[in-house]
């Protein structure tokens, strides 16, 4: 049987799509001070907590910078208890694999694929975000061979539920040189997270974008709970103080550099109800208070949130509003920021 695939066309590489749409000394100035500051958090040198915090998807330019202005505004109010990090996803999986996968893919969510469009839109908006506001983002590493398009500018990386199995996402994490978060599988089984941690932390020698490529490893690879889901396809949460004592205790059996959590209030551990995000974060803020171990251990959290309330599907014109998973609007989020700020 032969190959069914269509090779439609070669794109750039990453040094091509850089050399097209270049950061400036200003742009690289402000991710080194970015990251000198999330990088003291996870080495516990800062107190500071951390906010990963955006749309479930970014899905159009504008109302993403109209969000990532609103999280700069509130920023300057509390800069001093936490450091807030714009969720702008641009590769989004799919369970079943259908439905919108993100601006990388489809820059227009009503219009046909194209990834070389794709490619750009996503450097041209992570790179005016940052020009912009002053405030580096996060993105997932859904594909590890797409992470040095945007390499120069992300601050923080995240490794799904589905992909941290994955020996190519472990290898490609031990060397990005940011914190790079990994989410339990959704079997909830943290063994299996803690592995992808260890293998993320040590140096490795791979293939990667055709390329013989060595690693030294990467210390801020850590944790990420999420919630799971049981055989019977019901959502288990994973945030709650035992929860929070049982991975302190198996971060303890290990020897892992800088042993931290964020944890995902959203997915699994909501069930998907975007309005409980509010309840667990302030649950987990109190499980910190009663522990210090858990609050040496939690360096923050992961929400989402966008300008509206809840979720749409694609075509019903709703500004800011998501076209996937639904999220917390903007005045709802405004306050739990504050409200973390004073509980911090």
């Amino acid at each position: 049987m032969q190959m069914q695939m269509d090779f439609k066309r070669k794109l750039p590489v990453p040094m091509e799509i850089k050399e097209m749409i270049p950061v400036s000394d200003k742009v690289a100035e402000i991710k080194k001070q970015r990251d000198d500051e999330i990088e003291k958090v996870f080495k516990g040198e800062s107190s500071k907590l951390i906010l990963v915090i955006g749309p479930c998807s970014a899905d159009r330019e504008e109302p993403v910078i109209d969000y990532i202005h609103r999280l700069a505004d509130i920023n300057e109010k509390v800069k001093d208890k936490l450091i807030l990090i714009p969720r702008i996803y641009t590769n989004k999986p799919r369970t079943t694999g259908k439905g919108y996968k993100g601006m990388a893919l489809q820059p227009d969510p009503e219009k046909k694929p194209d990834m070389l469009e794709g490619l750009m839109a996503i450097r041209k908006l992570h790179k005016r975000a940052v020009e912009e506001t002053g405030l580096t983002s996060a993105d997932e590493m859904l594909y590890p061979e797409n992470h040095r398009y945007l390499s120069d500018l992300l601050s923080y990386v995240a490794v799904g539920a589905r992909s941290a199995e994955d020996q190519q996402h472990r290898l490609t994490a031990s060397g990005i040189g940011i914190p790079c978060g990994m989410k339990n599988p959704t079997s909830g089984d943290l063994s299996v997270m803690l592995n992808s941690i260890e293998a993320a932390q040590c140096a490795h020698t791979f293939l990667y974008r055709g390329w013989e490529v060595s690693t030294a490893g990467n210390p801020f690879t850590h944790a990420v709970l999420r919630g799971a889901v049981d055989r019977h396809g019901m959502n288990i949460p994973n945030y709650h103080y035992e929860d929070l004592i049982r991975l302190y205790e198996m971060y303890a059996q290990r020897d892992l550099e800088n042993p931290a959590v964020i944890v995902d209030t959203n997915h699994a551990n909501s069930s998907k109800n975007y309005i409980e995000q509010i309840r667990i974060t302030k649950e987990v803020l109190h499980s910190c208070k009663y522990s210090d171990d858990v609050r040496k251990m939690v360096k923050g959290f992961m929400i989402e949130s966008y300008i509206e309330d809840g979720a749409q599907k694609i075509g019903d014109g709703v500004y800011g509003k998501s076209i996937t998973d639904p999220c917390l609007g903007w005045e709802k989020t405004k306050k739990l920021i504050l409200d973390i700020a004073d509980m911090a």
